[in-house]
């Protein structure tokens, strides 16, 4: 019956995708991509419950107060995203790899609601792309990993998390996320239902008086803090 359901949930998915996408472009146009944001909550929580996705927080207070934020965490799989959308406080818009704006619709959903998508030649256009997705309001999830991991383990983390926090004089906030490996590992063509995840939310660090010199220290850091707060057995 579990087979079933994920098979029923994965297609269901992606009905949704085909129902809330194009709205979502739409409103990405208006309000400096504020509009969107509403839609693709109302999108991530579809799948979300579709799938019997249970979600554990922590440390939301470590949030309170402290405004736009450059939030960074591990990454196991599209369920990451999807809660992190659903769950956190505010407004956030992810950093991304180029090679997603190749992808339709979704890509174009991508740049025009405000995400930063990284061209590794071009850093300087993503400083000036953070700062003015930080001016419009919001705070920016970086998977600091680099990219998707399903082996239950935190990963050694890049500083772009940390330069960009740096140059932007943003605060920085380490989140761990357990449990979504098992949902839909890289490569999986369907979602294995029914499962629980766990995010928990660390204590800011600040980037006050810090230098881009000190981004490999503060790294090392919030990779340090994710690898406590994470679990491989979520109850």
């Amino acid at each position: 019956m579990r087979s079933l359901w994920g098979i029923a949930a994965t297609v269901l998915s992606l009905i949704y995708t085909v129902i809330f996408a194009p709205p979502s472009a739409i409103g990405s146009l208006f309000a400096n991509g504020h509009a969107a944001t509403p839609i693709i909550r109302a999108w991530s929580w579809c799948i979300i419950r579709t799938c019997g996705v249970r979600i554990e927080m922590e440390g939301l207070e470590n949030l309170r107060g402290i405004g736009p934020c450059v939030i960074v965490s591990n990454h196991q799989s599209l369920f990451d995203i999807l809660a992190s959308i659903l769950m956190l406080p505010g407004e956030v818009r992810f950093v991304a790899k180029k090679e997603l704006l190749r992808i339709p619709l979704i890509g174009f959903i991508l740049h025009k609601s405000e995400n930063i998508v990284i061209d590794r030649e071009a850093g300087g256009k993503a400083i000036r792309r953070a700062r003015e997705v930080v001016d419009h309001g919001y705070s920016i999830c970086v998977f600091a990993e680099g990219h998707r991991f399903s082996d239950n383990r935190v990963h050694e983390f890049s500083d772009g998390a940390a330069w960009l926090a740096i140059l932007n004089k943003l605060p920085c906030v380490p989140m761990a996320i357990s449990g979504t490996s098992k949902m839909m590992p890289r490569g999986a063509k369907f979602v294995v239902p029914g499962g629980r995840m766990r995010m928990k939310i660390g204590t800011p660090i600040p980037t006050n008086g810090l230098r881009s010199g000190d981004r490999a220290e503060l790294t090392r850091k919030l990779e340090a803090a994710v690898h406590a707060a994470f679990t491989t057995e979520v109850s």
